[in-house]
């Protein structure tokens, strides 16, 4: 088995991720699936569910009922495009858009309302397991904590800064202050409403009798932000993960981190520069502006890969809302209006600094570079190293 080596670019970690795939598929035989337009969701419910994992992974063979056509992979995107849209609508109580931002997805916790609930969430899995070992997409995007705990990696603080930053904001105050003051009487659990019933939750054995102090508080931090992120979400979670790697094994993804693993779901999709140009606001700065002239170059020399880089970067997701630029909001959906893509100018800033993704504003702060060359090597630095966003 070829090994994925983790410095190795994403390009050619998919190339070697493609060549393991197919070394997996069914030599003959097709996975055949018929559905209906009007019914699409149950209708491949049933289908997948009834399929062995080898069948899932022969040529896909889509038919939409009554209509006449071969499947040569446009068909099997659209069922794909057409299914996405069902199975993750919010409207059927799987999934929820994340607190922060309205075109992101995350496990809804209350998902139990649907008896097969679990069920529904190991057909998901499937689903987006399927899209990876055809070489299609899924259309909608999940948070980056989403994908990470789809890895199976345990999620940090600074997972929290997209999804709550109010949250993420506290438990940041904490790790930077002495709190021996102010936790005189807390203790390792927490105090949460379930479904109107008042509950208290011990995040480790005996937590109720153990205060938290300035030596255990990052302990106490860490297991608050895993209990806030999988509170009434593991079996759902888990079911997700045994679907999606029956199809596609665990250790081909190894080498890929959640930023590249969104990439792989959803994939880069189209940038429409001229309607990123049309819908971004300046700020500091005027479109005769070398910063500006300069940006926008560095962009037209990028590849699909890269833009959605930068996007991701400043934005905190890979992708476009459906009513493209234009609708990109901020993180916060409490009477939230659009939040367009800013270019900021900042004096500042040294002329040797990296560029600021403010996600939470989709703004990029920029410093008074002293030519292109040195402006295009600092974008491309901050999207391809840097780990974490600056929020304000």
């Amino acid at each position: 088995m070829a090994m994925i080596r983790n410095k190795r670019g994403l390009v050619n970690k998919l190339k070697i991720l493609r060549s393991e795939l197919a070394k997996l598929q069914t030599p003959s035989g097709y996975c055949r699936i018929e559905v209906t337009r009007e019914d699409v969701f149950e209708d491949s419910y049933r289908e997948v569910m009834n399929l062995r994992v080898r069948d899932l992974r022969k040529r896909l063979m889509i038919k939409f009922r009554g209509e006449e056509g071969l499947d040569y992979g446009g068909v099997a995107r659209e069922w794909l495009y057409l299914l996405s849209h069902e199975m993750l609508n919010p409207y059927y109580g799987l999934f929820q858009y994340s607190r922060e931002d309205i075109y992101t997805l995350e496990v809804n916790p209350n998902s139990s309302i649907n008896p097969d609930h679990i069920s529904y969430f190991y057909f998901v899995g499937r689903i987006v397991g399927m899209a990876i070992f055809h070489g299609h997409y899924i259309d909608a995007g999940f948070t980056l904590p989403f994908y990470k705990q789809l890895l199976g990696r345990r999620c940090t603080v600074e997972d929290m800064e997209n999804v709550d930053p109010a949250f993420y904001k506290s438990m940041k105050w904490i790790l930077e202050n002495d709190v021996t003051s102010i936790f005189e009487d807390q203790t390792f659990t927490i105090d949460h409403d379930s479904f109107g019933r008042h509950c208290e939750y011990e995040l480790l054995p005996g937590g109720k009798d153990q205060r938290v102090t300035e030596t255990n508080k990052k302990e106490y931090v860490d297991l608050y932000v895993e209990w806030r992120l999988k509170n009434g979400t593991e079996q759902q979670t888990g079911a997700l993960q045994k679907g999606f790697y029956e199809v596609v094994p665990k250790h081909l993804l190894s080498a890929f981190d959640e930023k590249e693993l969104e990439l792989i779901v959803c994939g880069l999709g189209h940038v429409d520069v001229d309607d990123w140009r049309a819908n971004t606001r300046l700020k500091g700065c005027s479109p005769d502006s070398n910063i500006v002239k300069w940006f926008w170059r560095v962009v037209e020399e990028m590849d699909n890969e890269k833009r959605a880089r930068l996007l991701q970067f400043v934005t905190g997701s890979s992708r476009v809302p459906i009513s493209g630029f234009s609708g990109l909001r901020g993180s916060s959906t409490v009477n939230s209006g659009p939040r367009p893509f800013t270019i900021h100018l900042v004096n500042s800033m040294s002329s040797g600094s990296l560029p600021k993704a403010m996600t939470c504003f989709n703004r990029l702060d920029l410093p008074e570079y002293v030519s292109f060359e040195v402006m295009q090597n600092k974008i491309i630095t901050a999207i391809e190293e840097t780990m974490g966003f600056n929020v304000e």
